[in-house]
């Protein structure tokens, strides 16, 4: 009988580093949410930067259907990582599983936040000021990365934010 290989290797600080990395460098990511409705997983694209420790950042409309979900449910799980040429599937990416935060106005870093927000995608200044409009803090419990073929890692949510 064959032995089984466990295809998920044990955490390196180089892991740790491009897991942060691939959040760092994100703009937009694959958001999934729990539809509240029917308990099915829910995913829209979301633009995003980085917070403290890390944590993805997004902006949303209470109007948006994954707002409604997460005000409901703050459990969320973010995909991030851009495919390059060839196979999508040989390209880094890192699965972030989160409780979602709503930042409220007179957080202390809620200026910070809105800046970096805004440097990073300044077509968001028509709408990030709207009455309907507010960031989420996406509070990362563990990360899944997958650095390519053959090298997968899972992340708790310490090493993610601070590494090794």
């Amino acid at each position: 009988m064959a032995q089984k290989i466990d295809p998920i290797r044990s955490t390196t600080p180089e892991a740790i580093e491009l897991a942060q990395k691939l959040c760092a460098e994100a703009r937009f990511g694959a958001l999934a949410v729990l539809d509240p409705g029917t308990g099915a997983p829910y995913v829209s694209r979301v633009a995003t930067c980085t917070g403290e420790e890390n944590s993805p950042v997004i902006l949303v409309s209470e109007l948006s259907h994954h707002t409604k979900c997460l005000i409901k449910d703050p459990r969320c799980s973010i995909l991030l990582g851009e495919p390059g040429r060839g196979d999508p599937l040989a390209h880094p990416r890192v699965t972030l599983s989160c409780i979602a935060r709503r930042m409220v106005k007179d957080d202390p870093d809620a200026e910070t936040i809105t800046a970096r927000f805004l440097a990073r995608h300044p077509k968001a200044k028509l709408y990030a000021s709207f009455a309907d409009f507010f960031f989420f803090r996406l509070n990362v419990l563990s990360a899944a990365l997958n650095g390519g073929f053959g090298k997968a890692f899972n992340l708790t949510g310490d090493e993610f934010r601070r590494g090794h």
